[in-house]
């Protein structure tokens, strides 16, 4: 897309030839004035259809950018599971800063701590943000199928590996897409006895500013459990068994006696 600035000659289909006098990109208005007129005309860059003097479209985000690529790559999984590629897993974990999330596909054997790492399968949010790409000889922005063609040429022998069943896992993940997709993804990480990982699995937005849903309770996938150790396996479990018998809820009214 060709930069805009005021002094840019644009073309507006009812219109015709004008100029952009005021650009904010923050908001997706700009001001232009056509012809002789003395006035300038307020117009918005996602609805308006405004084109370069070329003809190229002027193209604005209603929504904001993917910072991370999760979502994107969890709809390509689900895609892939229904063509056969069951052995296919993503697996996504925060980085110690806390501020991005790296990820790895892998096939094979489904081992979520001892993952065969290929060239290409693998990637960071931190570098997403710099370019969009997953690093497989695809486009910025390229969709579901765009993404399986470019990574059955870029590496049809790991592809190939992750043919055949893993129902469980399937199961588990389209339910996952369904509740999430697509404006989150699931993380998920080692855990340590010190600080093990929640109750549920833990969502991320992949925009920014967005809220994940308080009330949003997923399960792990299968076989998650055998990876943590005793320690957080027990920190875990005594997790569901914490009851809490000095709250009384606001709607319940109890008969008091003296």
């Amino acid at each position: 897309m060709k930069v805009i600035a005021p002094g840019t000659v644009i073309f507006h289909r009812h219109r015709g030839f004008g100029v952009l006098t005021s650009v904010n990109l923050l908001t997706g208005w700009v001001a232009a004035r056509f012809g002789d007129e003395k006035r300038v005309l307020d117009l918005n860059l996602s609805t308006d259809e405004i084109q370069h003097a070329d003809g190229e479209p002027i193209l604005f985000r209603r929504h904001p950018p993917e910072r991370m690529p999760h979502a994107r790559l969890m709809a390509m999984v689900r895609a892939l599971h229904a063509a056969g590629y069951q052995k296919l897993y993503l697996y996504t974990w925060p980085k110690p800063s806390g501020l991005h999330w790296r990820w790895q596909l892998f096939t094979g054997t489904r081992n979520w701590m001892a993952r065969p790492c290929r060239e290409g399968w693998y990637g960071s949010g931190a570098d997403y943000n710099v370019n969009p790409v997953m690093g497989w000889g695809d486009a910025p922005g390229a969709s579901t199928e765009e993404l399986i063609h470019a990574l059955a040429q870029f590496d049809p022998a790991g592809l190939a590996q992750a043919l055949g069943k893993d129902e469980d896992h399937t199961a588990w993940f389209a339910d996952v897409c369904d509740k999430l997709l697509p404006d989150f993804a699931y993380s998920l990480g080692a855990d340590s006895p010190t600080s093990p990982l929640p109750l549920y699995l833990p969502v991320i937005g992949v925009r920014q500013r967005q809220t994940v849903p308080v009330d949003m309770t997923l399960r792990y996938p299968p076989g998650w459990e055998q990876t943590w150790s005793p320690e957080s396996r027990a920190l875990h479990y005594q997790q569901r068994a914490v009851v809490r018998h000095d709250v009384i809820p606001n709607a319940w009214s109890l008969p008091l006696e003296f």
